[in-house]
């Protein structure tokens, strides 16, 4: 039996909208912690990290609350860590999505130590590459990615240790269509993986997943930063960034189905979940539903994945 562990960060210090920092509690609410238990995981709710109110500062040489965000990010790489060493899965319940720089800084530390190499899928509507020369706004929500790969300031980029501590060849983004303009041409420049939803459209979802989760050996960390948004609105309205024309839910739905088939996710993000735009809290019961899919819950019983590539037909017990 595997141990997970919940760890809150209920703030929306590095968003341009308020409400995120609701986040954690709509997630504990929807029943997050019983429906991993019935997937079969022995869970730790290790309740929230703390750290500074959100003062709402207007961008100061190119980022607003910097300040905030870095003590909010090193108080969620430490819970991360610590989770990691302990041999325990961390699921992060966000708070706003610049808080993954903690989280991913933890786990690229851990796996140096384990001398393990890491792949991090982006589920998004953003690919969140921004630097303060490139965004509009300074929020630091749309700059995680670039942080992590060594594009942002010293307090973020040196969280984990190494700087940069991931690289961008390690990154598959997926459900990708909101970029700044300066933004697009900075994510071609450092060749980022790049599944947006032409890439999808035209491909379809198996074929974006098969390419996102290829080459990756049985000593892979598998980590998933999930972004509620990467869900089309009309689906999952709880969120304080939307883009027209996501993932629908059956979309979403093999996504995360053909990750659990993989095997290897170790660690996890659920971020940028706004109740306050939320109905009925039906965002974070859908939230909820897609992480049981990405812990193994289907329809059928299914044989595993054939290495030919071949489909198989799924078989009931």
């Amino acid at each position: 039996m595997r141990t997970a562990s919940l760890i809150g960060a209920p703030t929306d210090i590095g968003a341009s909208d308020r409400g995120a920092s609701m986040g954690p509690e709509a997630l504990r609410v929807a029943g997050l912690h019983a429906a991993l238990v019935q997937r079969g995981l022995d869970v730790v709710d290790c309740g929230n990290v703390g750290g500074p109110p959100n003062p709402g500062l207007i961008k100061v040489n190119g980022y607003r609350n910097l300040a905030q965000v870095t003590a909010w990010n090193l108080e969620v790489h430490d819970a991360v860590y610590r989770e990691l060493r302990e041999q325990r899965l961390p699921i992060l319940l966000g708070g706003d999505h610049s808080l993954s720089i903690g989280s991913i800084s933890a786990v690229a530390r851990h796996c140096r130590d384990q001398h393990r190499s890491l792949r991090v899928l982006w589920l998004d509507a953003h690919a969140d590459f921004n630097t303060r020369e490139l965004s509009p706004s300074g929020s630091l929500h749309g700059m995680p990615v670039s942080c992590l790969c060594g594009f942002g300031p010293r307090e973020l980029t040196q969280i984990g240790g190494v700087t940069p501590a991931i690289r961008p060849q390690w990154i598959r983004q997926i459900g990708i269509r909101s970029v700044d303009t300066g933004e697009r041409r900075f994510v071609h420049e450092q060749d980022l993986e790049v599944f947006d939803m032409r890439s999808i459209d035209e491909m379809g979802v198996r074929q974006v997943m098969e390419l996102a989760l290829q080459d990756m050996d049985a000593d892979t960390h598998l980590h998933v930063s999930f972004d509620v948004d990467f869900l089309d609105p009309e689906i999952a309205p709880g969120v304080g960034t939307t883009v027209a024309g996501g993932l629908s839910y059956r979309e979403a739905q093999l996504c995360m189905e053909m990750i659990a088939d993989a095997g290897q996710m170790a660690s996890l993000d659920i971020m940028e979940l706004n109740p306050a735009l939320d109905v009925r809290n039906k965002t974070a019961v859908l939230a909820v539903d897609l992480v049981e899919s990405l812990f193994g819950k289907s329809t059928l019983m299914r044989k595993p994945p054939q290495p030919t590539g071949q489909a198989v037909a799924p078989t009931a017990c």
